[in-house]
C-alpha cells in the first residue's frame, strides 16, 4: 500500500495544503485551545511554540507498538512543547521545559530522509500538534528527496478538527492517546477542561481518515487507526468508558494498547490519586474490562 501523501504530492494537492497551513500560523487555532495568536510575529499561545520549529532528538526507536517498530525500528522524532499540561509526564522537561533545539523544515525533511535511510520502517511524529505547518512543508521537501515510507501522527489526543482536516491524506497512521474518560480528569491533570468532549471528535475523524488498522505480509502497520490508553491508579483515566466508547463509536476491530507503565513523576506526588504507580491488579482489572467490552478489539 502507498503512502498517502504521494499522491497528494502528484496531484499538487500536498503543495497547496503547505500554503494553506503556513496561513493557520497567522492567527493560530491549530489545536483546541484557539489561542488565535500570531506565531509568525512571535507570539506565544499555550503550548508556548512559535513559528520556528524546535526537536528534542531523533532515531529508530525499538520501544513503541511492535506493527511500528518490526526489524529496525519506527523513525521517532521528538517535538519541544505540548498543548496539554500533565501533571505525569513522563518527559517534561521536553513539553514544559523547552529542552530541544531549533532546525529548519529543510532540516526536519533531511532528518525524515535520513531515518527511511537508516531502514526505519515509518516516520513517527511525537507530540505533533502544534507543529502541523510545519510537518506538512516538511514532507513536502522529503517527498522530492525520495520519502516513500509510512508518516504516523503520535499526539496526546487533544487535537483539533481543523488540523486533522489539513493532515487528511498526509498522514497514514494515527496514534492518538485516549488519557481520560472524564473532562474534569483532564482538566485536573492535564490542564485542558474539555479532553474527553475534543479526543473523542478528533479520533472519529481520524478513524473517518484512515480506517482500522491495516498491516502488511511482515505485520508492518502501513495504514489505519491505533489507540493507546495508559491505565492510571484509582481508575482515574476511566478505562470502562473510554473503551467502550471505542468499541461502539468508532469500530469493535480498533487496534488498542492498554498501557501499564504508569508511574509517578514530574508533579504527579503532589496528587493522592496519582501519587503511586499502577498495581499489577488494577492492570489485569483494566486489561479484562477491556476485553469483555470488545471482544474483537486488537490488543497491543
Amino acid at each position: 500500500m502507498e503512502a498517502g501523501y504521494l499522491e497528494l504530492y502528484r496531484t499538487g494537492q500536498l503543495e497547496l495544503r503547505v500554503k494553506e497551513a503556513k496561513k493557520r500560523l497567522q492567527k493560530c487555532t491549530l489545536c483546541p485551545h484557539g489561542c488565535g495568536i500570531d506565531r509568525t510575529a512571535g507570539e506565544r499561545g499555550f503550548c508556548q511554540a512559535g513559528e520556528g520549529l524546535y526537536i528534542a532528538g531523533y532515531g529508530p526507536h525499538f520501544g513503541e507498538e511492535s506493527s511500528l517498530v518490526g526489524t529496525f525500528g519506527s523513525g521517532t522524532i521528538f517535538f519541544t512543547y505540548c498543548n496539554m499540561r500533565c501533571v505525569f509526564c513522563q518527559n517534561y522537561l521536553i513539553s514544559t521545559g523547552a529542552e530541544g533545539k531549533l532546525i529548519s523544515v529543510n532540516r526536519l525533511a533531511e532528518i525524515m530522509l535520513e531515518l527511511q535511510e537508516a531502514r526505519c520502517h515509518n516516520i513517527n511524529f511525537v507530540s505533533p500538534s502544534h507543529y502541523v505547518p510545519q510537518i506538512i512543508a516538511a514532507v513536502e521537501l522529503a517527498v522530492k528527496g525520495g520519502l516513500t515510507i509510512p508518516l504516523v501522527y503520535n499526539s496526546g489526543g487533544y487535537d483539533s478538527e481543523e488540523a486533522l482536516d489539513l493532515l487528511e491524506g498526509v498522514i497514514d497512521i494515527y496514534m492518538p492517546d485516549l488519557k481520560y474518560s472524564r473532562n474534569f480528569a483532564g482538566q485536573e491533570f492535564s490542564g485542558v477542561k474539555d479532553y474527553f468532549t475534543v479526543a473523542k471528535k478528533a479520533i472519529r475523524k481520524m478513524h473517518d481518515q484512515v480506517g482500522d488498522l491495516v498491516v502488511d505480509e511482515n505485520g508492518l502497520a502501513v495504514r489505519g487507526l491505533i489507540v493507546r490508553h495508559l491505565v492510571l491508579p484509582m481508575n482515574v483515566s476511566g478505562t470502562e468508558e473510554v473503551v467502550r466508547f471505542i468499541v461502539e463509536e468508532i469500530s469493535p476491530f480498533t487496534y488498542i494498547n492498554i498501557m501499564d507503565q504508569y508511574y509517578p513523576k514530574h508533579e504527579a506526588g503532589k496528587y493522592p490519586s496519582l501519587c503511586r504507580p499502577v498495581t499489577r491488579e488494577e492492570y489485569k482489572n483494566a486489561l479484562r474490562i477491556a476485553k469483555e467490552i470488545g471482544p474483537n478489539l486488537r490488543f497491543a
